[in-house]
């Protein structure tokens, strides 16, 4: 831990040195320097009138020393006893800058998170109002809509991300006939929760615009949301979908679900496809063949949630495998640059003491 915090802070240190330019630093205090300089400078002429003024005292201030040698040569190293006092010299101006707290004011880095990209749908038409029944899974105790089983399981698949040590970027998507992005792309897993809860109230359900099933049209949004924040080709990209999957809709705005899905199999972003509907098995009704063969084909997995159990299974099957790290870049609208400054002088002025008190040669006389 120890290693890995060092080598942290010097990455900081060699990153606030890049950005060192001098039409990308600024100053938030540009007159306390100058006004610290010239009170240094001020003392130190103060300091040399006194000493003028009182002038020497002959039998205080003499040093006897015994007769030289007139041809000792000097050392072509004596000028290295003067190395304490530059080295302490140096600092002054270092300490000067970092008073000053020089800070950028735009900074952006690519930052690498455990996590993924993440598009997360909910069907809320009319046919997820049929029952499915978990006790443990669904909190509303007045209703046992899928809708409402179908939402607790969205929740807990972000609490999961949540509680491990991913740091998704997580889109909602909730879709009847068309389909409306709830919230972009976030790493704020809070506000994705929040918005979760709020489409999962019985009054926002009831009076949702679109009550038929376009999955395809729900895709389709996924894949334009991943186009508008240019995730599209990077690497790390996931569809999570939550739907009884009734739905023989094979056209969305003229456009098949093959063509649909073909910039996710191009792009390699996988659909984790759970068709959430009560007591039916595979092909029971549903066209499950249908959504498999499509899911596949994207390198997803097709699960058939018949009941709370299956469905807890599918979630914390998903959490599994999504692992993987996705890469953002950063912005930071003003970021302090004093540490490298402030550390040089602490550098000079260490330097200069060790030298002065551990090492004989700097305190020899002259």
């Amino acid at each position: 831990m120890a290693a890995a915090g060092l080598r942290e802070f010097a990455t900081g240190l060699v990153d606030d040195w890049r950005a060192l330019t001098a039409d990308g630093v600024q100053f938030a205090y540009r007159d306390d320097p100058a006004l610290v300089a010239a009170g240094l400078v001020g003392l130190a002429l103060v300091v040399l009138a006194i000493r003028l003024l009182i002038g020497r005292r002959p039998a205080r201030d003499a040093v006897a020393v015994p007769a030289l040698f007139g041809d000792v040569r000097t050392s072509p190293f004596a000028w290295l006893r003067h190395t304490p006092r530059v080295l302490a010299g140096a600092g002054v101006p270092l300490a000067l800058l970092a008073l000053a707290d020089p800070f950028t004011a735009l900074v952006s880095n690519m930052v690498t998170y455990p996590g993924r990209r993440i598009a997360l749908m909910i069907d809320a038409s009319d046919s997820m109002s049929t029952a499915f029944k978990a006790g443990t899974l669904n909190e509303r105790a007045e209703t046992e809509a899928a809708f409402f089983t179908t939402v607790a399981a969205a929740k807990r698949f972000v609490e999961l991300r949540r509680g491990g040590k991913y740091k998704d970027l997580m889109a909602l998507i909730e879709f009847g006939d068309r389909a409306y992005v709830i919230t972009p792309f976030t790493s704020d897993y809070d506000n994705l929760l929040l918005s979760i809860s709020l489409i999962g109230d019985p009054i926002e359900f009831s009076m949702f615009p679109d009550p038929g099933t376009v999955i395809a049209s729900a895709l389709e949004q996924s894949i334009e949301v991943f186009k508008a924040f240019d995730f599209l080709e990077a690497s790390g990209n996931l569809m999570v979908i939550f739907t009884d999957g009734e739905d023989t809709t094979s056209l969305v705005h003229g456009r098949s679900l093959d063509d649909i899905l073909k910039s996710a199999v191009d792009n390699g972003i996988p659909l984790y496809f759970v068709r959430t509907n009560y007591g039916k098995a595979f092909g029971d009704g549903i066209p499950d063949r249908q959504w498999q063969a499509a899911v596949e084909r994207t390198g997803g997995r097709y699960y058939v949630a018949r009941d709370e159990q299956s469905l807890l299974n599918a979630v914390h099957d998903i959490d599994a495998a999504a692992v993987g790290a996705i890469q953002t870049r950063q912005y930071t609208s003003r970021q302090p640059r004093f540490a490298v400054f402030a550390l040089g002088a602490a550098a000079c002025w260490f330097g200069a003491a060790l030298l002065a008190l551990a090492v004989p040669r700097f305190s020899t006389f002259p």
